[in-house]
């Protein structure tokens, strides 16, 4: 699970890097331009500051917000890390941040009254993402944040439980997506069966036609 965010405008030239979910009291670590973030109880790697980043990657100074890491990209803040004195890496993954899956099977959430569990199959694997969307049903296709994505607003996606349930990602509404004309309306977006395989990365460019 790899987060990593550039806003230049709010915070100047620095790459944020999050790897876990901040929780509890956390230490900082600078050596040379890298900060370190741990929890500051189990030692555990919460993620880095790159300061001066668009000298590392160049190619920053076109992005701003949520930023997506080649493998290529991984292995050069890795090498920067290492040079710095640290030696806690960044995994690289290339797993999508919105997919596109298949809800095969939808039941009540045992403690609410409007949750539901629904399992999402993703071509390769299937996963459990509890929903409150009033349309969400069986044998729809739909988008999920994986965890790990930070949504459009900000929002990052963890693992978590939603009343005691474990929930692998979120389901997305047109609205969470920032897709162009998003009804402004409950209900989480449904594609027609043809849009993309399962698994498949969102296309949000297909996605910005929807509602036009």
């Amino acid at each position: 699970m790899l987060i990593a965010s550039y806003n230049p405008h709010e915070m100047g030239d620095v790459l944020v890097l999050m790897v876990a979910a901040g929780n509890g009291n956390q230490t900082e670590t600078k050596k040379d331009n890298v900060v370190q973030i741990t929890n500051e109880k189990s030692g555990q790697l919460i993620g880095y500051n790159v300061l001066a980043a668009s000298e590392v990657l160049p190619e920053l100074k076109e992005q701003n917000g949520n930023v997506t890491l080649t493998a290529e990209q991984v292995a050069t803040l890795n090498d920067h890390i290492k040079s710095a004195g640290f030696d806690k890496l960044l995994e690289y993954s290339d797993k999508p941040h919105f997919q596109v899956g298949y809800v095969e099977k939808m039941v009540d959430h045992p403690k609410s009254d409007h949750l539901h569990i629904a399992t999402v199959d993703f071509g390769n694997e299937k996963r459990q993402i509890v929903c409150g969307s009033v349309n969400l049903r069986a044998n729809i296709k739909v988008v999920a944040a994986t965890v790990g994505t930070m949504m459009p607003n900000g929002k990052l996606i963890w693992p978590g439980k939603l009343l005691g349930v474990e929930s692998d990602g979120m389901i997305c509404t047109p609205r969470e997506l920032g897709l162009k004309n998003a009804p402004n309306k409950p209900g989480c977006l449904i594609l027609d069966d043809d849009f993309a395989e399962n698994g498949d990365a969102f296309d949000f460019d297909r996605g910005n036609q929807l509602f036009a």
